[in-house]
């Protein structure tokens, strides 16, 4: 259960992430959004929300392949979700 709730964590974190991006553009609220993701789902996955951070740690021992395969594709769908909602609001 533990692993979803990191892989659940991992796909909001990103579409909330990109969300802010493509909604505001604002580089200060991209900053806090980030920042209250991190303090949010940190403990929960380590806060990744970016496939090419996940690689990073998987480099640096911290992530399993496994891990790495299933955090890239979550985050990636976070990514297409979101991109799918903003282009279906606009």
């Amino acid at each position: 259960m533990a692993a979803f709730t990191a892989y659940l964590a991992e796909f909001l974190g990103t579409f909330l992430l990109l969300i802010s991006i493509l909604a505001t553009g604002n580089a200060l609220v991209i900053g806090l959004t980030l920042s209250l993701i991190i303090f949010l789902i940190g403990g929960l996955s380590g806060a990744h929300v970016n496939p090419a951070v996940s690689l990073a740690m998987f480099i640096n021992g911290s992530l399993s392949v496994s891990d790495l395969a299933i955090y890239a594709i979550v985050q990636l769908a976070g990514g297409a979700a979101a991109v799918y909602i903003f282009n279906a609001l606009a």
